[in-house]
């Protein structure tokens, strides 16, 4: 039964090594969960934005500054035409006739 014997040595050398693969797939495992954790709690204490929060305030300013230039259009429109009226209401002065001078 000497065949036995090598057979024997390769099977048990297989399940350690089989072992030993499923032993380093939970230290794996592990070590994420913990650098998953770790990397939260940096994160947490940087106060960031969430993705969403920041494209909800990004939009908004994108509409607030659309309509900053609606208004800036309005504005100068209505400048325009109180310009145009106050040139209608205050007629150009005429000149007033000169005194004659006495001799």
């Amino acid at each position: 039964m000497n065949s036995q014997g090598p057979n024997r040595f390769l099977d048990e050398f297989a399940k350690l090594m089989t072992d030993a693969a499923g032993m380093a797939q939970g230290v794996q495992r592990e070590a994420e969960t913990v650098f998953r954790a770790q990397g939260e709690r940096v994160l947490a204490k940087m106060d960031l934005v969430q993705r969403e929060d920041f494209e909800i305030v990004r939009e908004m300013a994108s509409r607030a500054r659309s309509e900053n230039d609606e208004l800036k259009k309005t504005l100068s429109a209505l400048e325009a035409r109180v310009a145009e009226l106050e040139g209608v209401k205050k007629p150009a002065r005429a000149a007033k006739p000169r005194a004659k001078a006495k001799k």
